[in-house]
């Protein structure tokens, strides 16, 4: 279906491309100039090869580059192409192997014949042919669950975004304008447009690409084309007020040409200088003197380095008065405590003369689209109608009578998906912050943790297993998210209202100093509003309250609880290496050796009846995610034992001794075996063993073995199946 191949970059080396029929017949194909040394890369399509690549030896900065690789099909056609370089820009940016070079390209997708039909698949090809060649190395897969994909600069945007951005820009180019406020809820992609515009607004003008499909990106050339004469290079910054999440921009900026994590800064960090523009996102985080906790000697020195008045200012003005011209994204539902800066702030900077403000009004991260926003609202609110149940065919959207339920729920989501998070409002003291060995969150048999870290919580390995709150999920896109209702939110069905329990909030900078409880209400309403629009395929919903729990159940589907047995009941009589094996407790690390442990014997489990049990053969669970290709994380699967003979291609555990202390325990994995064999004048020797890994993620890497090293490894057993995900 696709071919990829690849030439030196160079006038020399032109005369090579004369063979491919592809670059010679005025066939439209996509390539890739790239150099190794640099690691640069830009990415372009084409109906004469020949000619493009002499006119790209001639720029300054690409003539610097080593390689092209062409990727050529006969299913190409200009739209084909037109869509598969734009792709490849979103998801090279976001593998991260290069910095690339290209600017914006077309604001908007636009659709073609059989462009869902087929060429799905023709660029899936074109990517697995890139690993091959080892010009790209991670899975679409992980790639479509990573923030620096999500966040990339590269995006297309939706009409309303693409409305907002014509506005944006004719406001910078207006001197009586100096603040512009963009208004949105939850996923309506303020931050995408953000970064757009920032991208947008520092490429250099021969690297903007901007595909004039209609009038509407016609007129936004013109547009950049006036800002570049007005600030040719301007100085920007964008504000993120909220640690987690300003690191991931980081991230999403760092493999961007033009683009420099430092332009990601914190409000106390506009003290440093001056900008021409500012953009600020999630602006509804932006704080005044109140219930700082840590940050008041910060924000002090920040006041007094202005020249502003500590105690009446906010980092509103800070922006304000670092910027010529200052760009708020903003969303008054999503303020939840009261540091944040005032609704009356906002409403009198867009009241200013020098002040507009623009809405966004689609919503384009829950699948369900607005009308879930809406419901959750108005549910949140108690405003839906009696006998009302929010309904989906494209959205999993269920409340749970069982905690424990709803956390295996999450959990397959993780195994099948990737980005399924707990998340819970702020009903429960942070004790594992201190000892990491408590529990915070014990309700019934379901002990969980807290975050154990502030900082790209969402990111770190293991999170699935940890509960996150608003200050670590807010701003980010998950696939699925499980939402713990606790203590401190209830219902009264005589009043027909939510309530709120002040004792029962733990948020000790999200509660203290509030006289009012419609204003805490208020806050913890908000909290939950936001964290229930994180899950763009599925929300599942738990609540500690019974009586609160009863009232969701009216409005929400219930989850139906599993009804089939487990294995193991369904076998009336484990007989040992008849119909059951032994189970280990030891968990295998698929991916790296396990902490050191000794294997033990802790109970028998039920074969699988499709396999003929023999004597020796036992069950242990394998975790990690450097075989998942064939076992996924957290599996349990059953072994033989190791029967001798050739094992190349097979499947098997190891076990890695420990010279210095090996009756301390071992240390095991699941990989691929290969042996690599020489033959002397007597026998033959193992050259090299390697142990491969099956996954997914291309970031694991085989480990090779020499003849010495390979005498602290055994192998213990051979993989047979997979008994239960």
């Amino acid at each position: 279906m696709v071919e990829v191949q690849r030439y030196p970059f160079s006038r020399e080396a032109l005369d090579g491309l004369r063979d491919n029929a592809f670059a010679t017949g005025s066939w439209p194909l996509v390539y890739v100039l790239s150099d190794e040394q640099q690691r640069r890369a830009y990415i372009g399509e084409t109906t004469d090869a020949l000619t493009r690549m002499s006119t790209h030896l001639k720029h300054d900065d690409k003539q610097l580059l080593t390689a092209v690789h062409l990727i050529t099909s006969e299913y190409f056609n200009k739209s084909a192409t037109l869509d598969v370089e734009s792709m490849l820009i979103k998801y090279m940016a976001a593998d991260g192997k290069y910095t690339l070079m290209n600017g914006n390209l077309g604001l908007a997708d636009h659709n073609y014949y059989q462009r869902d039909a087929l060429y799905d698949e023709v660029f899936r090809e074109v990517w697995n042919r890139l690993i091959a060649r080892g010009v790209v190395s991670r899975s679409l897969e992980h790639l479509d669950n990573s923030d620096v994909f999500k966040y990339s600069p590269y995006k297309a945007l939706s009409f309303d975004q693409r409305q907002g951005l014509l506005a944006i820009m004719h406001e910078l180019l207006n001197p009586e304008v100096k603040n512009v406020v963009i208004e949105g809820g939850a996923g309506t992609g303020k931050s995408v447009l953000a970064i757009f515009l920032f991208k947008l607004l520092n490429s250099e003008s021969h690297r903007l690409d901007l595909r004039e499909f209609n009038d509407q990106e016609a007129e936004i050339q013109s547009l950049v084309t006036r800002l570049k004469a007005l600030i040719p290079t301007p100085r920007m910054a964008l504000v993120v007020p909220m640690t987690s999440f300003r690191t991931t921009l980081k991230k999403a900026f760092k493999h961007v040409s033009g683009l420099s994590p430092s332009m990601v800064i914190s409000p106390s960090e506009l003290a440093r200088q001056h900008y021409d523009i500012v953009l600020v996102d999630e602006s509804h985080r932006l704080r005044k003197r109140k219930n700082l906790g840590a940050y008041f000697g910060t924000f002090d020195k920040t006041c007094d380095a202005l020249g502003l008045d500590r105690y009446s200012c906010s980092e509103v003005d800070w922006v304000c008065q670092q910027s010529n011209k200052a760009i708020f994204f903003y969303d008054q539902g999503q303020s939840i405590k009261p540091s944040d800066a005032d609704v009356e702030v906002f409403l009198t900077l867009k009241a200013a003369p020098e002040s507009v403000s623009h809405r966004l009004l689609s919503q384009f991260r829950v699948k369900a689209g607005q009308p879930y926003v809406d419901f959750v609202d108005n549910l949140l609110n108690c405003r839906v109608g009696g006998g009302t149940v929010f309904k989906a065919k494209n959205y999993q959207f269920e409340v749970f009578d069982s905690l424990r339920d709803m956390v295996d729920a999450i959990n397959e989501q993780e195994q099948q998906l990737g980005l399924s998070r707990l998340i819970a409002g702020y009903a429960w003291p942070w004790a594992s912050k201190k000892d990491p060995t408590a529990y915070d969150i014990v309700i019934g048999d379901v002990q969980l943790r807290w975050n154990s870290t502030n900082t790209d919580w969402i990111n770190k390995q293991g999170s699935h297993l940890e509960v996150g709150c608003i200050h670590t999920t807010q701003g980010y896109d998950l696939n699925y998210a499980g939402i713990i209702f606790g203590e401190e939110i209830r219902y009264d069905p005589a009043s027909h209202s939510i309530v709120i329990d002040k004792d029962s909030y733990y948020d000790r900078t999200g509660g203290q100093g509030i006289k009012d409880p419609a204003e805490l209400k208020q806050y913890i309403i908000n909290i939950y509003r936001t964290i229930m629009l994180r899950g763009i395929r599925g929300t599942f919903v738990y609540a500690c309250d019974d009586v609160l729990r009863d009232y969701l159940k009216q409005h929400i589907p219930v989850h139906a609880a599993s009804k089939s047995e487990p294995e193991a009941a369904k076998v009336t009589e484990l007989v040992p290496f008849v119909n059951a094996v032994p189970l280990f407790d030891l968990q295998v690390a698929a991916g790296d050796f396990s902490d050191m442990q000794t294997a033990e014997h802790s109970d028998w489990i039920a074969a699988p009846a499709s396999e003929r049990v023999r004597e020796g053969m036992f069950a242990c669970r394998v975790i990690g995610e450097s075989m998942n290709r064939v076992i996924p994380n957290d599996s349990l699967c059953l072994f033989r034992p190791d029967p001798g003979g050739s094992r190349n291609g097979k499947t098997v555990l190891v076990e890695c001794i420990d010279t210095i202390d090996a009756d301390s325990g071992s240390r095991y994995t699941v990989k691929v075996y290969e042996s690599l064999k020489s033959q002397n004048e007597h026998s033959w020797q193992h050259a090299c063993i390697r142990l491969k890994p099956n996954s997914y993620d291309d970031n694991f890497r085989t480990l090779e073995l020499t003849e010495d090293e390979a005498l602290r490894y055994r192998v213990v057993g051979e993989f047979v199946c997979v008994i239960d995900q």
